[in-house]
């Protein structure tokens, strides 16, 4: 019998494996990446109070492009470093949630970067 690899529990144990050794503060917050085949969610988090201190994604209503493509997520990248700022965030930890850092999960901290966040 042929069967298939699971590729998003994969990508959970691996998610799992990282946040053992990753952890937002208050100084440092966490930025989480994640991302379905239309659409792309980044959120910063603070893992110490466990609120999530700003969040973009594709799905939001003044976002009218598509979701799933480069563009879309370097647009993301540079939206969330915007809110962050305007909340006094400039330095986050990321985290890529599991994904390879390649293609979207690149372009979105990419255009994080270009919007001011350091990492």
């Amino acid at each position: 019998m042929i069967t298939k690899k699971d590729t998003n529990k994969a990508r959970l144990q691996r998610h799992k494996r990282v946040r053992a050794k990753i952890s937002g503060t208050a100084m440092r917050p966490r930025l989480c990446v994640y991302r379905s085949n239309a659409n792309i969610t980044a959120q910063v988090i603070d893992d110490e109070q466990g609120v999530t201190l700003v969040s973009a994604t594709t799905t939001e209503k003044d976002f009218t492009e598509y979701g799933g493509n480069k563009e879309a997520a370097r647009k993301i990248g540079k939206t969330i470093a915007e809110r962050a700022l305007a909340k006094g965030i400039e330095e986050v930890v990321f985290d890529r949630g599991g994904y390879l850092y390649h293609g979207r999960v690149q372009e979105l901290a990419e255009g994080a970067r270009e919007g001011g966040l350091k990492f």
